[in-house]
């Protein structure tokens, strides 16, 4: 099950101790009806036909029953934007390294706090055991490992 912006919301006021979700800074203009935008940690130029990788401003830390998908947002996608890498299972803390890959005409720049990428928050069925690999607690770009 997909969660909806109030899910989203009310999941935000629970503490973490408690299965509360966490995006520090949260923008409520970043807010879906059934998303949320992450916006770009620092101006980039996204060169034609490379790929690069660009850290999400927020922190986000999943509890034991959300995982979420990472999608393009479609105006990115219409310039020929497309994201690599987009699972993030329950339990995960850290920044979001997005792996960007232009196949577009022209160079695309991003302005530091730009929304770039829509996360959708899904329901787990039951509670897991939870992310514990290296990406854990990871802050800013985090290169292959």
């Amino acid at each position: 099950m997909i969660l909806s912006s109030r899910s989203i919301r009310a999941r935000l006021d629970v503490p973490r101790e408690e299965g509360g979700l966490i995006i520090e800074p949260y923008a409520e203009e970043s807010q879906q009806p059934a998303s949320y935008d992450l916006r770009a940690s620092e101006p980039i130029n996204i060169r034609r036909n490379m790929m690069t990788l660009l850290a999400s401003k927020e922190w986000v830390e999943l509890p034991l029953d959300i995982a979420a998908t990472l999608r393009c947002r479609s105006s990115f996608a219409r310039r020929g934007i497309f994201i690599s890498g987009g699972f993030v299972d329950p339990g995960f803390r850290g920044h979001l390294t997005l792996c960007l890959y232009n196949c577009g005409t022209e160079d695309v720049s991003v302005q530091e706090g730009e929304r770039i990428v829509q996360m959708i928050f899904q329901q787990v069925d039951t509670q897991t055991d939870g992310y514990a690999g290296r990406y854990q607690d990871s802050h800013g770009v985090v290169a292959a490992r």
